[in-house]
């Protein structure tokens, strides 16, 4: 295919977030992979997290290159460098760095019209809705990237055909999702965008991005149709079929580099990783990692770190950035010393790849990020299930009730970004001990879990390689763009 794909240009514009970057660079690397011509538009200062990636992928003949865009921090009232989500102070300056965004249009439609080869297709996150203006301006398509999963964008899509939340008199009452192959219950406080909470510019910009979704060409998902079939089929019914999925993506790092630097570059050597997990039980270390965006309080991680020391176990624990109150507890109350032979702790970013796809991994606690938890689904590891914002706890119910390879904490209420200290002490001690004696043990029941995760691990991996499902879904994606490109023609 490289010989019919080489006029082809893919122009990929990702949100500046780290669950939204890395997948489409994964993605970057999957086009460039069959011989399409792959643009990244980005900041500086995001380019340099994925700088050494690319620069191999360019080395092993593929053809990637960075758009880097000057960030409008001043002009839109951003402390100089918040180029990225995880930069931001708090949440209150999250509608001023959209505002920010939205001041890249002009300097990129002025890039589009320069470039050469022409753009064939914008592959643009959801939340730059006034990429559909470029698109219509350029006359090619644009498709939509969500960074979740069928399931759970068929949820929302079919709340919000149903108009279900504007009925809703209570919160706190379960309601069934309608139209979905299984029976899944949710609250109004779970859901985002409907949260009564929610700051007025995200509901602002939710109304742009679905209008812009209305006019789009189609949807490319990071996922594989075998691990929720029949909610890949009832999704494309709602998209009128122009849906591919060409995941799980994270499947594309073969090599130890790639895999440990995806994003930021980690704290942690990736190799001084595989040396301490290779020292373990195979299926037995519980790896805790609640994503890039979460900052619960120093109260409640030192109950995250009692519930693992309890539990007996070895564990690679991801606590990012530390408040004072927390390297207190873990340095002068004694935790680091008492768990010094069995735990790992990595402070900042984790190899979290290479971490999961070791054997030693037997239990993931993750915040049901949906790329956190299909690198979860890859790996073969049942996990406990920790929702908090966004679409996490549709992920959750596709984890728990759905694929059946995990067991939640039993955390029911979103909570802003920026809300942990109001809203405390979720999660105790002994339910995070018992979450985890259930996934490593729990019976009969426990190892059926653990045999539907290992099955699904190779589903996965199936789904990416020449024949699988993905594979065969990003060949009908180009394949569609160049028929358009030969139209035009």
């Amino acid at each position: 295919m490289a010989a019919q794909t080489q006029q082809l240009h893919f122009i990929l514009f990702p949100l500046m977030a780290q669950g939204h970057m890395i997948p489409m660079i994964d993605i970057a690397r999957l086009l460039a992979q069959r011989g399409v011509t792959v643009t990244i538009v980005t900041t500086p200062h995001n380019a340099n997290r994925f700088r050494a990636i690319v620069a191999r992928a360019i080395e092993s003949g593929l053809f990637i290159r960075f758009l880097e865009l000057r960030f409008p921090c001043e002009e839109a009232g951003l402390p100089e460098g918040c180029e990225n989500l995880d930069l931001i102070p708090s949440i209150d300056w999250a509608s001023k760095f959209f505002v920010a965004t939205s001041m890249l249009q002009q300097p990129l439609e002025e890039e589009l019209g320069e470039m050469e080869p022409k753009p064939s297709c914008i592959i643009s996150d959801m939340g730059f809705p006034w990429t559909s203006e470029l698109a219509n301006k350029f006359h090619i398509p644009r498709i939509v990237f969500h960074g979740t999963c069928c399931f759970s964008m068929l949820c929302s899509h079919n709340l919000k055909v149903y108009n279900v939340v504007d009925n809703l008199k209570s919160e706190s009452e379960p309601f069934v999702v309608p139209g979905l192959p299984d029976l899944i219950e949710l609250t109004k406080t779970q859901l985002p965008g409907f949260n009564s909470r929610s700051p007025t510019p995200f509901k602002s910009i939710a109304d742009q991005i679905m209008e812009a979704e209305k006019a789009a060409y189609g949807v490319v998902v990071n996922t594989f149709e075998e691990l929720e079939t029949e909610y890949v089929k009832e999704f494309k019914k709602a998209k009128d079929g122009k849906v591919w999925c060409i995941g799980p993506v994270s499947l594309c790092n073969k090599e130890v580099s790639d895999k440990a630097e995806r994003g930021k570059m980690p704290s942690i050597e990736g190799t001084h990783c595989l040396d301490w997990l290779d020292l373990q039980d195979p299926g037995s270390v519980v790896y805790v990692c609640l994503g890039s965006l979460s900052r619960l309080t120093a109260s409640q991680m030192i109950e995250i770190g009692l519930g693992l020391e309890e539990s007996n176990l070895p564990f690679i624990w991801v606590v990012k950035e530390t408040s004072d109150e927390l390297e207190k507890w873990i340095s002068e109350e004694g935790f680091g010393k008492r768990t010094k032979d069995r735990g790992l702790l990595i402070h900042g970013w984790a190899p979290q790849v290479l971490i999961l796809s070791h054997p030693a991994i037997g239990v993931f606690i993750t915040h049901c990020g949906w790329n956190l938890t299909l690198e979860g689904v890859c790996a073969g590891v049942p996990m406990m299930t920790w929702p908090m914002f966004a679409e996490q706890f549709c992920n959750e119910k596709l984890v728990v009730q759905v694929l059946r390879i995990g067991v939640s904490v039993g955390v029911k209420v979103f909570m802003m970004w920026g809300e942990e200290n109001k809203v405390g002490v979720l999660v105790k001690k002994d339910v995070v001990k018992e979450g985890i004696d259930d996934l490593m043990d729990g019976g009969e029941e426990g190892e059926v879990r653990r045999e539907r995760a290992r099955k699904l691990g190779d589903m996965a991996r199936g789904a990416i390689e020449e024949g699988g499902s993905s594979h065969l879904n990003m060949t009908l994606l180009i394949q569609d763009i160049m028929e358009k490109v030969n139209c035009k023609q």
